[in-house]
């Protein structure tokens, strides 16, 4: 078997992956806090038909190694985590973290990171993850709690939440926590727009907005930083690469098919 039809086959494989990676960046155009994916490619292994060969001192040149590619496959697929797009909403307690930096979410059990700031306050005077009802938490994994919460909210740029308590007295809470990371690209998606910590990722660091970390900007959330035209662009790239490959899969087709009609 011809090593084209392998080659074409590796090809169409991981323009399919390729194509797989944009639909979800595209479908998630406006998803709060999403971070695109980006599809890398590396050749794979190559066959030596002949190997390299030195020159004499005095009689003839070197020649270069003979080798024949087998394909291509996956390098990687990273996420690209750069700043979205501010959208204002109106609300207080949505919050978009300007700069580096995550929200700290808890089941209770798991600590969860996230870029995505629709938060809300629940029966108890918790804040919360509107979506998921996860706690929001400060820099010491402790949920944020309002206590006896009556109204008025206003959140600081360094988390510190001020509000008014159910007397009509002035109260204070938080400040909300903010994790960075070493290798933020080496995080896993957990979805519901959450991250979990991993070994490429290195260990939470965990700190106060108004640091490092960025600062908060409150009634307003981070957009997806997804490019529409640069993703429409990239699926043109990868229509073509796969019809390209999907050619050179028909022609070795049509050359085995040549050399089985020799007999005929």
């Amino acid at each position: 078997m011809m090593r084209s039809l392998y080659a074409g086959v590796s090809g169409v494989q991981v323009h399919q992956i390729k194509m797989d990676v944009l639909a979800n960046n595209i479908a998630n155009v406006n998803t709060v806090g999403f971070k695109k994916s980006q599809v890398t490619f590396q050749d794979m292994l190559n066959q030596n038909i002949a190997g390299a060969r030195a020159g004499t001192a005095s009689t003839t040149g070197g020649v270069n190694a003979q080798q024949i590619g087998l394909g291509t496959l996956i390098g990687a697929i990273n996420n690209i985590h750069s700043q979205g797009a501010a959208s204002t909403t109106g609300k207080d307690t949505d919050l978009m973290i300007q700069g580096e930096g995550y929200f700290i979410l808890s089941d209770g059990t798991n600590t969860f990171y996230s870029r995505a700031g629709a938060f809300t306050l629940d029966n108890s005077g918790n804040l919360v993850n509107s979506a998921n009802g996860m706690m929001v938490c400060d820099q010491n994994g402790t949920p944020v709690n309002l206590a006896s919460y009556g109204g008025s909210i206003n959140i600081a740029p360094d988390g510190n939440i001020i509000y008014i308590d159910n007397t009509g007295a002035a109260a204070t809470a938080g400040p909300i926590g903010i994790a960075t990371f070493a290798n933020p690209a080496g995080l896993l998606k957990a979805g519901e727009n959450m991250y979990l910590e991993s070994i490429t990722s290195g260990t939470a660091v965990t700190t106060t907005p108004g640091t490092n970390a960025g600062t908060l900007i409150s009634a307003t959330l981070e957009m997806s930083n997804v490019d529409l035209a640069q993703e429409f662009v990239d699926m043109i790239i990868a229509q073509r690469g796969f019809q390209a490959n999907s050619k050179s899969i028909r022609t070795t087709d049509e050359i085995l098919q040549e050399l089985i009609n020799i007999r005929r």
